[in-house]
């Protein structure tokens, strides 16, 4: 929706977040050209030791923006991923999914990572209320859904670490120091699969990535992204309502700001 009365440069930035999503194929399936609409603006860490629970993925520090790093949301702290770094590795990554443009703020600033953090951390991450009997055949078919043994957790944490691993296979750097458009190949190798990764399909591990990314720029505020309602804004998304009974029969376009569920469920108690 474009705001009536909005110029033509208006229009075209509308566009512009639109036509990201339809030819880059990020809506339905591809990081192809990403690069073209915004840079990755920094997710730095000051410590790149790990914690003892490195291994299972489970902490609880809180991650502080370093100098130059994207700004830390309010009252944000890991409780899943225990290394820096791959926290790092992954706000990198769905930056270049959704970076930021002239319409308004990329995956980082959107509170994305700590989004994705945190629902690894609960019953979704350990796939809680999924069918987890078999077969397995994780390279068996594209066609019937995810088949791996492993969890959504499990999934982001060999996936991150691979690739970080294939970064510097191939770039002799971490993906964090790369150029945005160098970010943009390497996630191009996981999505056709042409990266090798144990237990799971290259490109499984990038559609949940992606995915994830765009859940987290468009959910509501109360699962830990699309912070101050920024992706709403947007899109221009009023958010959920108890009822339209005022602006259904207008004959003009109603804009209304966002409201979070936290506006009619009792968030101020």
């Amino acid at each position: 929706m474009v705001k009536k009365g909005s110029d033509n440069n208006s229009d075209e930035k509308v566009f512009s977040r639109r036509d990201f999503l339809k030819t880059t194929g990020v809506a339905a399936g591809g990081i192809a050209g990403g690069a073209l609409l915004g840079g990755f603006t920094g997710f730095q860490f000051g410590s790149d030791q790990d914690s003892e629970s490195a291994e299972t993925g489970t902490g609880g520090e809180t991650a502080e923006g370093g100098e130059g790093g994207a700004e830390t949301p309010e009252f944000a702290a890991r409780t899943f991923f225990s290394r820096q770094e791959d926290f790092a590795a992954l706000a990198a990554a769905t930056e270049r999914i959704y970076p930021e443009d002239d319409n308004g703020p990329g995956a980082i600033e959107l509170g994305v990572p700590y989004f994705i953090d945190n629902q690894l951390y609960g019953t979704w991450g350990t796939n809680g209320t999924d069918y987890r009997m078999g077969p397995y055949e994780p390279m068996a078919s594209d066609t019937h859904g995810r088949q791996e043994k492993l969890t959504r957790g499990e999934m982001f944490l060999l996936g991150i670490r691979r690739l970080r691993e294939y970064a510097v296979e191939e770039h002799d750097e971490e993906f964090v120091k790369l150029e945005p458009d160098v970010q943009d190949e390497i996630l191009r190798a996981f999505e056709s699969g042409d990266v090798e990764v144990p237990g799971m399909r290259a490109a499984a591990f990038f559609s949940l990535l992606r995915n994830t990314t765009i859940e987290g720029v468009y959910a509501d505020p109360v699962y830990g992204g699309n912070k101050n309602m920024e992706g709403w804004k947007m899109i221009q998304y009023p958010g959920p309502r108890m009822g339209w009974m005022d602006e259904i029969t207008s004959e003009e376009f109603v804009e209304l700001e966002p409201e979070s569920l936290r506006a009619y469920q009792g968030g101020g108690i």
